[in-house]
């Protein structure tokens, strides 16, 4: 068996350097970046000094002793920290952020799709040069985050890899389903714009949302923040509607993830099989346990919850008032989930704020109690892991995506670092260099 493993690896070592050797016959650039810190997302150490060797789109070499090809092209960040790319797992990139709120809802109302997709491709730049290089979309009008996810794919423009979930799904009245105008001023939305009553409307949302490119499904199982007509903690779905979402998008090869601030309804979707609860804000410890014992993630979106407290006052009445109460609950969830040790991944819910401002997560984690390698982890390994893609992204490794992010300095003794990177490569290309 050693004599067969010792082959096995030889041939693989010989094989790498014949892949190398062509690749670099055929003008595929190699790249080096050396800092004087790494943390590969993987092992939670941090190494000095940090070396990652790119050839094309992947990680050939990486580590202190990494060696460095004489034809490598090399970048020497000094005394900064490189990292994996952050893997975001709640964003609305397809939207956009606005001070005010019925401004933003006045301009929305009016904005053809194909407006809205030059602002979305702008919202993907500003998160890719915060260094987001992956991206769960959750929710998106009229297909927007489809049609940017394609766009990337093909090279058209720049930004994260991106996972879409067309349409997000709830029931009428609810926080999916959040324009309340009258309906002889505003069509009143259906299945195909993920609004469902009834099991049999709930399935074929589902299947309409992945008939168009869905990669993943969102539901509204509870009420939200951000929307008028819904109290922020009542269940939206019932349990034979969640057990139709969820059953056929599994039965599709997609997860399900659950915006839910209530508890009941966060229990209820834990029960009928969902893979992460985004937000939480209510959630008792006896649900945070379940979530626990069923391997479901918490997205908590922190910093969402802390922008919207501090931006009550400037909300309609209502939504203020929401505001408040499920940041308040929050802080005190978020503590729960920590002492439980439920599944946490990294997710911001941008568009409630500025795009761009993602990283700052991560020091809101800090704040909560985590080590700064802990709240680092909830990308590289929670969000990786949650999305799907932790065999591609999320880790620097020998043969993972080159997705890649420096900031300055010692990124464990300051984890806001993040904040402000210094380089950004995404599938080896840089997309932001410091000047």
């Amino acid at each position: 068996m050693k004599l067969r493993n010792a082959v096995l690896s030889a041939a693989l070592s010989l094989g790498l350097s014949l892949a190398l050797s062509a690749q670099a016959q055929n003008g595929v650039p190699t790249i080096a970046l050396k800092a004087a810190h790494l943390f590969d997302g993987r092992s939670g150490q941090l190494v000095s000094p940090g070396v990652v060797v790119v050839r094309g789109d992947r990680i050939v070499a990486v580590g202190r002793d990494a060696a460095i090809p004489a034809d490598a092209q090399v970048i020497d960040l000094g005394e900064a920290t490189l990292l994996p790319g952050f893997i975001d797992a709640h964003t609305h990139l397809a939207s956009d952020h606005s001070e005010d709120w019925a401004q933003g809802f006045y301009e929305n109302m009016l904005r053809f799709p194909t407006e809205q997709a030059f602002h979305a491709q702008r919202n993907a730049q500003s998160a890719l040069k915060a260094g987001v290089t992956t991206a769960r979309e959750l929710g998106a009008p009229d297909f927007v985050d489809i049609g940017l996810r394609n766009a990337i794919n093909a090279g058209l423009v720049q930004g994260p890899r991106l996972i879409v979930a067309g349409h997000a799904i709830g029931s009428t009245g609810g926080h999916c389903d959040s324009v309340n105008a009258p309906p002889d001023r505003i069509r009143p939305a259906g299945p195909l714009e993920g609004v469902c009553n009834g099991v049999e409307e709930c399935r074929l949302a589902v299947r309409q949302q992945m008939k168009f490119g869905a990669d993943v499904i969102k539901i509204c199982a509870s009420g939200g923040v951000l929307s008028e007509s819904d109290p922020v903690d009542v269940p939206q779905l019932t349990p034979a509607e969640l057990g139709a979402i969820i059953g056929e998008a599994h039965n599709w090869g997609r997860k399900v993830a659950a915006h839910s601030h209530g508890d009941v309804a966060a229990r209820l979707a834990v029960e009928a099989g969902i893979d992460s609860i985004e937000h939480g804000s209510f959630l008792t410890p006896a649900t945070l346990q379940l979530m626990k014992n069923k391997g479901v993630y918490l997205v908590p979106t922190r910093m969402t919850q802390l922008w919207v407290d501090e931006k009550a006052n400037t909300y309609p009445p209502k939504i203020g008032e929401k505001a408040r109460a499920a940041a308040a609950a929050h802080t005190q969830m978020f503590k729960q989930a920590l002492k439980i040790g439920v599944p946490i991944a990294y997710g911001t819910d941008s568009a409630v704020f500025p795009h761009g401002l993602n990283a700052r997560e991560f020091g809101d984690y800090v704040d909560m109690g985590m080590s700064p390698a802990q709240a680092l982890m909830t990308s590289s390994q929670g969000s990786a892991k949650l999305l799907g893609i932790d065999q591609d992204t999320g880790t620097l490794e020998v043969g993972k995506a080159a997705d890649i992010v420096a900031v300055p300095g010692d990124v464990i003794q300051n984890v806001r670092a993040t904040e402000k990177p210094v380089l950004v490569m995404r599938a080896g290309v840089v997309v932001k260099s410091a000047p």
